[in-house]
């Protein structure tokens, strides 16, 4: 499911709310779902659930096409885990 989709089912569901303020909804959601992994916290989502920032060390890579050696630099990429609700859903549970 893409944003768009998420925005038009939600007004679906919902027809007392026009379409353009479950927009802002959703896109104020991710926004600060962002914010808050870019200041480094965590954000947990009951049932559904967490994401959270991993930091990546400096390492030495290899250039698939040339084989060469490169270094590449330390970074933080974004991680999630489910919840429990969420894996048992998934499992038939």
């Amino acid at each position: 499911m893409i944003r768009s989709e998420l925005i038009q089912k939600i007004a679906d569901e919902n027809p007392h709310l026009f379409q353009r303020d479950v927009e802002k909804i959703v896109n104020t959601i991710f926004e600060e779902i962002t914010d808050a992994m870019a200041r480094g916290d965590r954000v947990e989502l009951r049932g559904f659930g967490a994401f959270s920032v991993k930091k990546r060390d400096a390492r030495i890579g290899r250039n698939p096409r040339t084989g060469e050696t490169v270094p590449v630099e330390e970074k933080f990429v974004p991680f999630f885990k489910t919840g429990k609700l969420l894996r048992d859903r998934l499992n038939g549970k």
